[in-house]
């Protein structure tokens, strides 16, 4: 299973894309915006072919795809969410009716967990 997302807008407080499956487009992404210097729970997800697995995250109290070995990140999620506030450096799945965010995140990321495996590889573009 080959899972991409490609940016399409990088902006100075978010970032959109939008993620395939196989080749297949499946949903809008937001992560936080694109930056050559981290800063916490700001910074997008740097560009490149990451492991995913699903694990079960305290914070949210469910299995979530977390993103792993990302340079000078921890607990890097593909989650829900509707603005960038909520992406604390990780990755939402909705969709981008509305400027700077994603709405259906919930089902996006329900119909995700349904059609992944529970490990993969994740390439950000």
């Amino acid at each position: 299973m080959k899972v991409e997302v490609k940016r399409t807008f990088k902006g100075t407080e978010y970032t959109i894309g939008k993620l395939y499956i196989d080749g297949a487009y499946f949903c809008d992404t937001l992560e936080d915006t694109v930056r050559t210097q981290k800063i916490a729970g700001k910074t997008a997800i740097p560009a490149g072919t990451y492991k995913v697995k699903k694990t079960y995250s305290p914070r949210f109290q469910a299995k979530l795809p977390e993103i792993l070995n990302v340079p000078n990140f921890t607990g890097v999620r593909i989650h829900s969410g509707n603005t960038a506030a909520d992406t604390d450096g990780c990755l939402l799945l909705g969709l981008n009716k509305t400027k700077g965010a994603v709405i259906n995140s919930r089902n996006a990321v329900a119909f995700f967990l349904d059609r992944t495996p529970d490990e993969f590889e994740l390439t950000i573009g």
